[in-house]
């Protein structure tokens, strides 16, 4: 007599089993025990996923043990700490000695004016002073127009090594100016340096810097800009006491140029301009040393492709930002800049030091420390915030908080209210300004420009875009006080709310998110020219 067999409940009986009465049924189906079987489809995942965790570990303490932590290294995290971004962050850094410049020249003769023109013998001349400080804008423009060739053909690293020259030159001739042509001169060659260099740095920085990291480093742009600016304050402060300073202060803004030349020598070139020119090998080594080692096989293929399919900026000209998809970019990077500056910034940094004034602080260097601050305070802010919040919302969250900021001002301004609320409300609505505009509108604007622009178009648009960011800098600049002294200030900061809230529609409705994508990959889902993944 056969012994009783343990059946499984998730299993069908054993045939030499009796059979229930119900199952000798011809359909009936053995009930299995689904929870049961479940679970067991469970456990073997967790055993399957543990034991490829284990091959994981393995594998990583084989590394640490013969390597010396080499693979935690290649991925940039040492101890829970992202360095991803260090190997890249020198380079900019010093690229971006050349917006310290353009911050240091902006600020160098705000305070020392005065001075310049009674030893140079224009004093009491509102028009050659205007001249004076405007001769900057006009070789800026000339520089960002022809940026684009020298990027083509030089390429970043020595198109910044050659317009350093310009800028040394240019802060001598101002410093041993002993007339108004031979400062006028040497504010026009600063100028045309500084031109070249800021659409320069910002697309230098993009092509550089790892794509995780790509907005956080584009913000040292504009913490390099504040810090020029600060640094020629603080030192403008003594030309209250030294009537000649100003000269020292200019001979001062030669040395970046100087270290400019030298140390561009040791930066790596862009890679995706090292792919164009032919230089494969150059451009693996870049991408190895800066991007790590498993990134170059994937970026050199992207790199190819792209000029494969597109052609790269050394055989593209000036017409092609006529023509799809580079005029929509063309026409939104100058819309940027156009909306950025007749939003009032300079403006506002110019009327601030009044704005101070009235509340009892005269001394204009020092209110001008103020702002230059909270600018600085703004542009750390938006290093770390970029990459979390992404551009296209940070860029419209900080032209709402600017509009909001100069509706408090044209309160203060047009109410009838107590002195002190007038004036505590005036300087926290332009601080507020100052730092909403310097977290989002300032440094936002030249980053996602050179990241929306094409492989092949890149150095034109930003040449252009900064040539319009000039061209509205300069009338800005030039009729701001003649609209305040004829409509007064409440209309025209009122006007500025208005473009504020403008350029927020802009940058929700025209702009595309670009965080955490690489430049090919921002390009071939805007040209239609790139077959689409499903083809």
């Amino acid at each position: 007599m056969p012994t009783a067999a343990v059946i499984h409940p998730s299993f069908p009986p054993i045939a030499a089993a009796r059979p229930h009465p119900k199952r000798a049924h011809p359909c009936f189906r053995p009930r299995r025990n689904c929870s049961l079987l479940r679970s067991s489809l469970r456990q073997r995942r967790l055993f399957r996923a543990l034991a490829c965790k284990k091959e994981e570990i393995s594998e990583f303490q084989v590394q640490n043990t013969d390597e010396g932590d080499v693979g935690l290294v290649e991925k940039g995290v040492v101890e829970g700490v992202d360095l991803g971004w260090l190997p890249a962050f020198p380079h900019i850094l010093l690229a971006s000695m050349s917006n310290f410049l353009f911050g240091y020249h902006i600020g160098v003769m705000n305070g020392p004016i005065v001075s310049v023109a009674r030893e140079l013998g224009f004093e009491g001349n509102s028009f050659v002073e205007g001249l004076v400080v405007s001769m900057f804008n006009a070789g800026g423009l000339i520089g960002s127009i022809n940026s684009a060739s020298l990027i083509d053909k030089l390429g970043c690293r020595r198109t910044i090594q050659i317009v350093s020259i310009p800028l040394i030159f240019g802060a001598i001739l101002s410093a041993r100016a002993l007339s108004v042509e031979e400062i006028l001169l040497g504010r026009f060659l600063v100028g045309l340096g500084i031109g070249v260099t800021t659409a320069l740095v910002p697309l230098y920085i993009s092509e550089v810097a790892p794509t995780k990291y790509r907005g956080a480093l584009g913000g040292v742009c504009q913490i390099g800009t504040c810090s020029g600016i600060i640094a020629s304050l603080l030192f403008a402060i003594h030309t209250e006491t030294d009537p000649h300073w100003w000269r020292d202060m200019l001979y001062i803004a030669s040395v970046p140029g100087l270290i400019l030349i030298i140390g561009m020598q040791f930066a790596v070139e862009s890679p995706r301009w090292l792919c164009k020119v032919g230089r494969l090998d150059d451009a693996r080594t870049v991408v190895s040393n800066i991007w790590g080692k498993d990134e170059v096989e994937k970026s050199i293929e992207e790199f190819q492709s792209v000029i494969k399919t597109d052609g790269s900026d050394l055989e593209s000209s000036w017409l092609e930002l006529t023509k799809a998809p580079h005029s929509r970019v063309a026409l939104i990077g100058g819309a940027l800049f156009f909306l950025q500056q007749f939003a009032g910034v300079n403006g506002v940094f110019f009327f601030s030091s009044l704005t101070f004034r009235d509340v009892g602080i005269t001394n204009s260097a020092l209110a001008s420390l103020y702002v230059g601050l909270t600018n600085m305070a703004g542009a750390l802010v938006a290093s770390y915030l970029v990459e979390k919040q992404g551009r296209q919302k940070l860029l419209t969250g900080s032209y709402l908080a600017m509009a909001a900021s100069m509706l408090l001002v044209v309160y203060a301004v047009s109410s009838p209210i107590d002195q002190q609320l007038h004036d505590s409300l005036s300087i926290v609505g332009t601080l507020m300004y100052i730092f909403a505009f310097s977290i989002g509108a300032g440094p936002i604007t030249g980053i996602i420009i050179s990241e929306l622009s094409s492989n092949k178009t890149r150095g034109k648009i930003m040449g252009f875009s900064f040539s319009v960011h000039w061209v509205c800098n300069f009338l800005v600049t030039l009729f701001f006080l003649q609209l305040v002294e004829e409509f007064g200030i409440a209309p025209v900061y009122a006007s500025f709310a208005a473009v504020c809230l403008t350029s927020a529609l802009f940058g929700k409705y025209f702009l595309v998110e670009t965080k955490g994508r690489s430049l090919e990959e921002i390009e071939m889902s805007l040209n239609a020219n790139f077959p689409s993944s499903g083809e």
